[in-house]
């Protein structure tokens, strides 16, 4: 097949670009960024467009007609190349439709790994897990990792593992062999209204599944579904890696492996887990880039950097304001593990006109940790502050999902030159 990906530079069209490509098809796309993404993809032949307006669409379709045209959740319905797309009579979809149609097509068992938090990394653990101990393994992950490229297929391969997300209800394509679920909190109110929609599209999943391994925890919230493992305290795997979520999502993928007897040292693999991309991620002594924009994942990451130093700075960027409106009471003892958090205006994507910007000041009304209330800018100001918390000895985290990571590395890149 020919395909098209629109928005090819993301953390979810990306890998699937790469997938397709290694799974033999032809394949090009657009995107208006240049994304680490885009670029490793240009590095393996992908020519990418960077307008949008549908010229370059037209153009591959009359050379090589193009069957299948893929796009990204964030892109409108008024982008030029979905029009075009839909004018010539491609195909149209989003991802997981392709995804789907490519496992089925290679005849691939799906290990989907989906939860409100830590899939991420929770899914490259099991892909380095996979690698370390000889198994061949395709696979997709919705971020760049140091072992690996982000997707991959392997001929050779028995298994897919991805990363299923949640989002706009993708992970209600899949019918996986075997589902891991990291954990339950009610998010993206977008794409779910209430909170009990949320968790029956997880029930919906669940019964999608030939089985699924979840916390008994999570299992509650659930009512009991059938056809699953619901670990507790007892089963956490006995693993040297720092942070308790770490541990709690090996503890997942260890199950995995004993529920489908792949057999090897599951747990020394685990433990050599060197980490994946924008999850806690060093990039200078003592700082430290991470993704986390909800109050469970705030908690988690302080308490994995508290076991590193014991004076923690946050830089906070909230992430969509809608997101905030349904999250501003659960901002709580999430922070108790920071010495100082300084809050950045709520980074605003997808957004609902008609609700009014939560301010840094009114998100934190409800935070039990006094040293909370700092409100910042991404400034020169704000750089030469993080120098002098770095200088002291002390560790900082910034965190959001928004323009804070490129911010830093911007920043650091210009520091170092």
């Amino acid at each position: 097949m020919n395909i098209y990906f629109c928005g090819i530079g993301g953390v979810g069209l990306g890998p699937l670009a790469e997938i397709a490509l290694d799974a033999g098809h032809a394949v090009q796309g657009s995107d208006p960024t240049n994304s680490l993404m885009s670029a490793h993809l240009s590095e393996l032949g992908i020519t990418i467009d960077n307008i949008q307006d549908g010229t370059y669409l037209k153009q591959t379709h009359s050379s090589i007609p193009i069957d299948w045209f893929v796009y990204s959740s964030g892109i409108p319905e008024t982008n030029l190349e979905l029009l075009a797309a839909k004018e010539l009579g491609i195909k149209i979809s989003k991802r997981d439709e392709l995804l789907a149609h490519i496992i089925e097509e290679k005849n691939l068992k799906l290990i989907a790994i989906a939860g409100t938090h830590g899939k991420t990394t929770t899914t490259a653990m099991a892909v380095w897990a996979f690698k370390q101990l000889g198994i061949p393994v395709s696979y997709s992950v919705g971020t760049t990792l140091s072992f690996a490229p982000s997707g991959h297929f392997e001929p050779n391969s028995q298994y897919f593992i991805y990363e299923c997300d949640e989002f706009d209800r993708n992970f209600l394509r899949f019918h996986p062999h075997l589902s891991l679920i990291t954990s339950l909190d009610y998010d993206h109110p977008d794409s779910y209204p209430t909170k009990q929609e949320y968790m029956n599209a997880f029930t919906t999943f669940i019964h999608q599944s030939d089985f699924t391994i979840l916390w008994d925890s999570d299992a509650k919230k659930l009512n009991k579904p059938q056809n699953t493992w619901e670990l507790g305290k007892h089963d956490v795997t006995p693993l040297t890696l720092s942070g308790e979520h770490n541990r709690l999502n090996a503890s997942l993928v260890s199950k995995a492996f004993e529920k489908l007897n792949l057999g090897g040292d599951i747990n020394n693999a685990l433990n050599t887990f060197p980490g994946t991309d924008r999850r806690f991620e060093q990039l200078l002594p003592n700082l430290y880039t991470d993704y986390g924009h909800h109050p469970v994942e705030i908690k988690a990451t302080l308490q994995l950097a508290k076991e590193l130093n014991k004076n923690v700075v946050l830089i906070y960027q909230p992430h969509q304001n809608v997101r905030q409106h349904s999250l501003i009471d659960q901002y709580t003892d999430c922070f108790e593990d920071a010495s100082e958090i300084y809050w950045l205006p709520t980074y605003l994507t997808r957004e609902d006109k008609n609700l009014a910007v939560l301010t840094p000041a009114e998100l934190a009304q409800h935070v039990t940790n006094p040293q909370a209330h700092h409100q910042a800018e991404l400034s020169d100001n704000l750089w030469d502050y993080i120098q002098k918390v770095l200088h002291r000895g002390d560790l900082v985290v910034c965190m959001g999902a928004g323009s804070i990571d490129d911010w830093l590395r911007q920043k650091i890149k210009k520091t170092v030159a």
